[in-house]
């Protein structure tokens, strides 16, 4: 990546399916041009995902970190509080990637979500925006973007949900939803 390049800042959000499946796009497009990679999934669990097993084979330009307890809304077995602490240390590790300089791109994946559900504040959020190296792209995925964060971004794309089996009971499905 050149230099002297602003990075953007860039937020998927919305209803409809489609968030983190765009930043991954992202994150194969910039592989491809020798990017180094950072993924940092806040809220999602520890169960394998196909974009954990796709990326495993692209080596070492890509670090992906599942750092979340499970969705809050989903995983009842997890107290809020042990919602909070976790991602409270996935918070200190993102600002770690983003402040180190050694990333190109970095996706906090499901972001939007940690602070909707009052996991992180988005004060912060917006001072790492803020303070970002200045070349680093950086995207914020997840369900309902803080209008603050919406307007702090480059470019923001909200998903509509118009239709999904999950309305008809039928769940998530290996290679399209996980």
């Amino acid at each position: 990546m050149s230099g002297n390049q602003r990075g953007l800042v860039i937020v998927y959000t919305g209803d409809g399916k489609g968030k983190s499946t765009a930043a991954f796009g992202l994150v194969v497009r910039a592989l491809g041009y020798g990017w180094r990679v950072a993924v940092l999934q806040f809220v999602k669990g520890t169960w394998r995902t196909g974009e954990e097993r796709g990326f495993a084979k692209f080596g070492g330009n890509l670090v992906l970190r599942k750092l979340g307890v499970g969705f809050v809304t989903w995983h009842p077995k997890k107290s809020f509080e042990e919602h909070v602490e976790a991602a409270r240390k996935a918070w200190e590790e993102a600002k770690r990637a983003v402040l180190s300089d050694e990333f190109d791109l970095v996706v906090l994946d499901e972001l939007n979500n940690a602070t909707r559900f009052g996991l992180i504040p988005v004060e912060e959020v917006l001072w790492l925006i803020t303070n970002k190296p200045r070349r680093l792209h950086l995207v914020l995925t997840g369900r309902g973007a803080d209008e603050r964060v919406i307007e702090a971004a480059d470019l923001v794309t909200e998903m509509k949900m118009v239709k999904h089996p999950f309305e008809h009971g039928e769940w998530a499905r290996a290679g399209i939803d996980y």
